[in-house]
């Protein structure tokens, strides 16, 4: 993947991120991954257990598991986006960021860190694809981190083992969340593209969220 640098961003696989759009993303990041370690520890209550962890363990299992999450799934409509002739950039809503770091103290969170803003004459089925990219990414990546939970429980390892069950979790809880037809969300775009492909999408990630999350509470054991 070639990058090349230039005085107003940076251009990489192919794609031009404005240097205002890095900033956003890395914030976003970072923001995203500190409030779900935060969360996953159960808030204030848990400082001991992060403390205890050294802080920082878990702030990078929040950062590739949650982080990425979240980065890879606004990139993804970014692509699409741009893929059907549009300008598209990823602005973070720093109030939201600032609102999950500040729920996930008290011990749950709400986390909107911002979207992919573009602009363009589209399609409404191009429009539904733009959207419908996120949460399918989200979806992959739950394949993806299947074979890191593997390894943990097969190695006998506690933190890979982590990893693979958050990266799981994380990322079918957000496909399921984003493909709700309210709002902002995805889910009411794709909807208003095609019925078929959101009941479709919506009923997989749906399922698998509530068994593996709720059913099983994947991604909740571990030190931290």
């Amino acid at each position: 993947m070639g990058t090349n640098t230039s005085p107003r961003g940076r251009r990489i696989g192919g794609l031009y991120f404005s240097g205002t759009e890095l900033r956003d993303l890395l914030v976003a990041w970072l923001a995203l991954g500190v409030a779900f370690t935060l969360f996953f520890v159960g808030g204030i209550a848990g400082f001991d257990r992060l403390l205890a962890a050294g802080v920082v363990l878990p702030v990078a299992v929040g950062l590739s598991t949650a982080g990425v999450a979240f980065l890879l799934h606004e990139v993804a409509h970014k692509v699409v986006a741009v893929h059907y002739g549009q300008v598209a950039e990823f602005r973070a809503d720093t109030g939201m960021l600032f609102l999950a770091v500040m729920s996930s103290l008290l011990g749950f969170i709400f986390a909107a860190p911002g979207a992919v803003h573009h602009r363009g004459r589209v399609t409404p089925g191009e429009h539904g694809r733009i959207a419908l990219a996120g949460p399918a990414v989200n979806l992959l990546l739950m394949l993806l981190f299947a074979p890191v939970l593997l390894a943990g429980l097969t190695a006998g390892n506690g933190i890979v083992t982590l990893v693979g069950e958050r990266g799981i979790a994380i990322n079918v809880f957000l496909a399921a969340f984003n493909l709700v037809p309210y709002g902002p969300l995805d889910g009411k775009t794709v909807m208003n593209w095609s019925r078929g492909v959101w009941a479709a999408s919506f009923a997989v990630s749906a399922v698998l969220a509530v068994v593996l999350v709720f059913g099983y509470g994947l991604g909740f054991g571990g030190p931290f």
